[in-house]
C-alpha cells in the first residue's frame, strides 16, 4: 500500500523535490500502465525514469536475510 502524496499534488512540484519512494512507486505504476498512458503520461514517466537514474542506483543486489531483493517503496 502506498502512503504518500498523490500524483496530482506531485505534478505541481519539480521532480527533484519528489522523495525516492514517490519516484519508485509512480515509476512502478507507470510501467504497469504503459500501454494505456497518454502522451502526457508517457512523457512524465520518462522524466521520472531520468530523475531516478540521476539519483544513482537504488538496490540492485540479490537480497539477503536482512534486506529485500527489490527496493520497498511502501
Amino acid at each position: 500500500m502506498y502512503i504518500g502524496r498523490e500524483l496530482s499534488e506531485l505534478t505541481m512540484l519539480p521532480l527533484d523535490h519528489w522523495e525516492i519512494n514517490e519516484l519508485m512507486y509512480h515509476h512502478h505504476i507507470f510501467s504497469q500502465l504503459a500501454a494505456y498512458l497518454s502522451t502526457e503520461g508517457a512523457s512524465l514517466h520518462v522524466k521520472v525514469i531520468r530523475e531516478l537514474e540521476s539519483r544513482g542506483p537504488v538496490g540492485g543486489d540479490k537480497g539477503s536475510w536482512d534486506h529485500s531483493s527489490t527496493p520497498i517503496y511502501d
